[in-house]
């Protein structure tokens, strides 16, 4: 089953967009929630009133060494929320996701820009892996190649873990990484605004609405 996450800390948002996108729940780091002033102690209980008390909050841990990442991501289980702890998959993140998993704790392995970090990190147990599509490819690389390759290396070894695809510039890039299969993906506020663009349907709609009304005025289907 795909999991779709808006990558945001926007409660505004998030709440008019929750009844219309099947979200599994929000996905943040220090800068989106920096930008958006609000702490977990805020955030947390208003994401939870508004995705319910089973949607998925991941959380990047702000500690950069092994020790100071897993106290952190024990902090953050504890936590009376359905928390994905989210670390970066660089050397000692790679070293606490180990320590971390084997302590039952959810994980995403997050700031992946090449398959090797990525694979590295679901050997060592992540149950998510956060390839960044679009900052991929700034670098110069293929982004979408890499997804692919991860998300070979996942099926062929039948690893127990997702791809939750993030960084993305357009709805197009989107629907590309989702016919690899991926098991999720996040997408930021205006990539979600543009999913669910559609003039001509609401062009078609209107014509709709205009010629029932020519013939039926006021009156609903059922009262014709």
């Amino acid at each position: 089953m795909l999991e779709l996450y808006l990558d945001s800390a926007n409660l505004d948002e998030i709440r008019r967009l929750a009844p219309i996108l099947p979200l599994a729940g929000v996905t943040t780091n220090p800068t989106i929630m920096a930008a958006g002033g609000l702490g977990l102690q805020r955030l947390l209980p208003e994401l939870a009133a508004i995705l319910g008390p089973h949607a998925r909050i991941h959380v990047q841990v702000i500690g950069n060494t092994v020790e100071d990442i897993v106290a952190e991501a024990r902090q953050l289980h504890a936590l009376p929320y359905n928390i994905v702890v989210k670390i970066p998959a660089h050397a000692a993140g790679l070293a606490a996701i180990k320590q971390v998993k084997q302590q039952g704790i959810p994980v995403l392995a997050t700031a992946i820009y090449n398959v090797q970090q990525g694979f590295l990190a679901a050997l060592n147990g992540a149950d998510y892996l956060a390839p960044y599509l679009n900052r991929i490819d700034n670098l110069g690389c293929d982004g979408l190649g890499a997804v692919a390759d991860l998300q070979t290396l996942i099926t062929h070894y039948r690893l127990p873990t997702k791809l939750l695809v993030a960084s993305f510039k357009n709805v197009q890039q989107v629907l590309q990484v989702l016919k690899l299969g991926v098991g999720a993906v996040t997408v930021p506020l205006d990539i979600a605004g543009q999913m669910l663009n559609a003039p001509a349907t609401d062009a078609a709609v209107d014509k709709f609405g205009e010629d029932w009304r020519t013939a039926f005025g006021e009156r609903r289907s059922f009262e014709t």
